[in-house]
């Protein structure tokens, strides 16, 4: 059993030695084309207390980003209740997705809920896009966490 022990990290050596032979041997420099560009960018949007949160379409799905569409029901706008976030001042907020791969968070103010919906008072307008799964990872990116 020694041996077959000695064998495997002999063996184990040996291929960390040629990988590392093998990544020297090129003599060149490295290329950016591997550079992984960051999954979300943060701009900040003249004369409002919110940002523009963009992602990559590979970080949109990995966050499994899901919409939905405000609606009217009745004199008030609906969303689903899941689209609602609480900051820590108690104010409620919703992302709004104005394009593709972009989130501004709006302001909510909420008449009541039922049924998994959210009856607003005031918000988005209907028919604005908002985030009903994934919209506390873009107010953590939005506040700099993870970055």
């Amino acid at each position: 059993m020694a041996d077959a022990i000695r064998r495997t990290r002999a063996t184990l050596v040996a291929v960390l030695l040629l990988l590392s032979f093998a990544a020297t041997a090129c003599g060149e420099a490295p290329s950016d084309e591997h550079v992984i560009d960051d999954p979300v960018t943060v701009a900040e949007i003249d004369g409002s207390d919110v940002a523009q949160v963009t992602l990559t379409s590979g970080a949109e799905q990995r966050l499994d980003i899901k919409t939905a569409t405000v609606e009217q029901s009745g004199d008030m706008t609906v969303i689903p209740s899941g689209a609602v976030i609480v900051d820590p001042t108690g104010g409620f907020w919703v992302y709004t997705s104005p394009e593709p791969l972009a989130f501004v968070r709006a302001p909510v103010e909420i008449d009541h809920e039922a049924d998994g919906l959210a009856y607003l008072v005031d918000g988005p307008a209907v028919g604005t896009t908002v985030v009903t799964l994934g919209a506390a990872e873009l107010y953590g990116a939005e506040g700099g966490i993870g970055h």
